[in-house]
Order: structure tokens, then C-alpha cells, then sequence
């Protein structure tokens, strides 16, 4: 076996290449010598994995510097004092000159200055003058105080902004990975429907669509939902507390939230009833449903995300439902929630080509409603809407 039949799903050379152009371009008009990100999940590890094609996972450390004029350096998990230097020439690390390993664990405290030292070690010996963080709120406190304390006279800056405004807008073969992240999620609905019965636990549900899902390409994600009697609020909930026992009569909002081949996000949420739904479940239902279709109308190019949020809580006070108060969409990708957020406080336009991910719901002491689709916002304004499951409450 070659060394690239191990990727399931690459990245193709001409897409990364792309991305690194466009940055690179960036850093020449802003005189930026080296950026530098570290993630170690891959639900919002994104920006690791879009530099280099390789996720990070597990909660260990991956650290990349991405030069202007020069390959990447990744620093990781590994034997200490190991350095392997890769020209650029191995395809599981595309892009990738040097590969320097650190026993640093985020567990051990000890470690904690172990990766900071090598990466301002690499940045001192390069002779960078200026440095930009991408993620910098993500980053590990260490990892920056300890590069800044030892890299010598460099000039660091924020650069998040300006990358998160490249990587907001999806390319042909991202679109392309993005339907059938959507597709796939169809698919995991579909599978599992039929094997829903009393008696289940809550788990073993989101366990049968998490299978589902990874049968299909997927390699990472969550799975929301809880169940309850019709009455009570079947609020969205994770792993720990979906230990209930399905019954008769009950109903559940399931949110499907994992990456697709290739490792882009997608999210679907839609709710069933273990008998018939009552009336108060169908109109609170109809409500989210109406309320996501007055957001997807409001997907334009060009348009503010602070207006958009603000026309939706309009609608639903004038439904009798509450105003929003936490996220009820946004953009999607290698993160599971990354910019424009559909938010009082985003400055990022609206754009073509950019996956939106709309998730209108509320609750009440009596009632949980909610549902979640994606939308492509494409090149002629038209907004396509990426999932294809039907919007109903599905009576089993």
C-alpha cells in the first residue's frame, strides 16, 4: 500500500495550493514573515487542518508555522529531540518541510512550555521579524507566552481576522465535499428511522448514527438530542446525559453535527414522536420551520449578519416565540461553527459560496421545537438548500 492510499479522502495538491496562495498573498501585502496556529480537536481544530490536510485530534497539541516563503514546520506529540525533515516530499504531510516532535500533553503541566520553546526556536532561527497568531484565543496561554518570551525580536499581530474571511469562502472541491457531508447526514436519518423503538436508550441512538455516519466517511463529530414525554422540553443534550429509556409516547429532536468525507461539517436536526404528536409539539414545529425560511430569504451576498439576527428575532416575537439569544446560525467547515455567525456582534459580510448552517428553535416548560439544515449561498445570489431530508415531525 502507498503512503497515500492511508488518506481516505485527501485534499487535492491544486486546492491546497490554492489556499496557501491566497494567504501567502496576504502576508506579502501585510510584510507578515510566519503565522502561527495550534489546535488538538477536530470540531474546532479547523485551521490546522486547513493549512496542512490533517486533522488534529485527541486533545494532543498539533502546532503549525506556515512560512511565506517557505514550507511549513508542524510541531506535535512525539519523541523528544526528534526532527524529521520532510522537503516537502511526503504525502501525508503535504506542504510540510520540517517535522519536529515534543512529549508535551496539555494533562501535564510540566510540559506545558515544551512546544513554545521549539516553536520560538524555529521562528529565531528563520530570522522572522513578523509573526501573526491564527486562532489566537484557541491557542494553548503557554504556546504564546513562551514563543513571545524567546523569539527574539519579532513583532507579533493577530491574523485571524483576514484568515477567517479566506476560509469563509469554499472553493468547487470544498462545495463539492460539503453536499455529500450533507448527503451522507440524509443517509445516517434515513438508516436509522426504522430502528427506533421504545425501550432504547437515548444513546444508542446517536451510537446507530454515529456508525451510520462513519460507514459513510465521517471521522469525527457530535451527536445532540434527549427524549421526553410529550409535556416536558426534549431539550438538546450530549453524550452524558442520553442514558433515558425511550417510551411509548415520546418524542426527540436528534441533531446530527459530524464532518463528512473529506472532513467538512454539515448539521441536520430533525424530530420524531413514538406515536402521533400532539398539537402544541406541530405548532411550536411549524414555527422553527417558518422562522428558517425567513432567515434563508435574508441569506443575500453582501448581507450584514447583525440584520439578519435582528429580522429574525422580529419574527419570532410576532409568532409568540422568544427572541434569540444564542446562535442560531452560521458558517461552516472544517469547524463546526466557524465565521460569519448569524450574531449581533459579526462584522463578516455575507458572501458567495459560503455553507450556512440555520438552526432556529426554542422551548418552553411544556415543549422543545427545533430544526437545522444547510444552505449554499452560490455564485448568482440563489441560496440552495444542501440537505434533502423532510422537514416534518415523523410519526412512528
Amino acid at each position: 500500500m502507498s503512503a497515500i492510499e492511508r488518506v481516505e479522502f485527501p485534499t487535492s495538491m491544486t486546492e491546497l495550493e490554492r489556499r496557501w496562495a491566497a494567504v501567502r498573498k496576504e502576508m506579502e501585502a501585510r510584510n507578515i514573515d510566519a503565522l502561527i496556529t495550534q489546535n488538538s480537536s477536530d470540531w474546532l481544530g479547523g485551521y490546522v487542518k486547513w493549512f496542512t490536510d490533517v486533522p488534529a485530534h485527541n486533545d494532543y497539541p498539533r502546532n503549525v508555522i506556515f512560512y511565506r516563503d517557505d514550507l511549513m514546520t508542524v510541531v506535535e506529540m512525539g519523541h523528544k529531540d526528534r526532527r524529521d525533515s520532510l522537503g516537502g516530499k511526503d504525502p501525508l504531510n503535504p506542504g510540510v518541510g520540517e517535522w519536529v516532535f515534543s512529549p508535551s500533553f496539555y494533562s501535564v503541566g510540566y510540559t506545558h512550555d515544551y512546544d513554545g520553546a521549539l516553536v520560538a526556536q524555529e521562528i529565531k532561527r528563520r530570522g522572522c521579524k513578523t509573526v501573526g497568531w491564527v486562532g489566537k484565543g484557541r491557542l494553548q496561554y503557554d504556546l504564546v507566552r513562551v514563543t513571545e518570551e524567546q523569539a527574539g525580536n519579532v513583532r507579533f499581530v493577530d491574523a485571524t481576522d483576514w484568515i477567517d474571511r479566506i476560509k469563509a469562502i469554499k472553493s468547487a472541491e470544498e462545495i463539492a465535499l460539503i453536499r455529500r457531508a450533507c448527503a451522507m447526514q440524509d443517509a445516517q436519518w434515513a438508516a436509522i428511522l426504522p430502528k427506533i423503538k421504545p425501550g432504547m436508550r437515548d444513546s444508542e441512538l446517536t451510537a446507530l448514527a454515529q456508525y451510520e455516519g462513519e460507514l459513510l466517511g465521517s471521522q469525527q463529530g457530535l451527536f445532540r438530542c434527549s427524549s421526553a414525554p410529550l409535556g416536558e422540553p426534549a431539550v438538546l443534550r450530549g453524550r452524558h446525559y442520553q442514558g433515558r429509556t425511550m417510551k411509548q409516547g415520546d418524542y426527540m429532536t436528534l441533531l446530527i453535527e459530524n464532518n463528512g468525507p473529506g472532513g467538512h461539517y454539515a448539521e441536520l436536526a430533525r424530530t420524531f414522536v413514538i406515536g402521533k404528536a400532539s398539537q402544541e409539539l406541530r405548532d411550536a414545529f411549524a414555527v422553527v420551520v417558518d422562522a428558517q425560511k425567513h432567515t434563508v430569504k435574508n441569506l443575500k451576498i453582501g448581507a450584514k449578519p447583525a440584520e439578519i439576527y435582528a429580522s429574525h428575532n422580529d419574527y419570532m416575537k410576532s409568532r409568540g416565540a422568544p427572541p434569540e439569544t444564542r446562535l442560531f446560525g452560521h458558517s461552516q467547515g472544517y469547524d463546526l461553527v466557524e465565521r460569519p455567525l448569524l450574531r449581533d456582534d459579526e462584522t463578516m459580510p455575507l458572501a458567495a459560496n459560503m455553507n450556512m448552517a440555520v438552526h432556529p428553535g426554542f422551548f418552553k416548560p411544556t415543549n422543545f421545537a427545533f430544526i437545522c439544515d444547510n444552505f449554499l449561498i452560490k455564485d448568482d445570489g440563489a441560496v440552495e438548500h444542501l440537505h434533502k431530508s423532510e422537514q416534518k415531525i415523523w410519526e412512528l
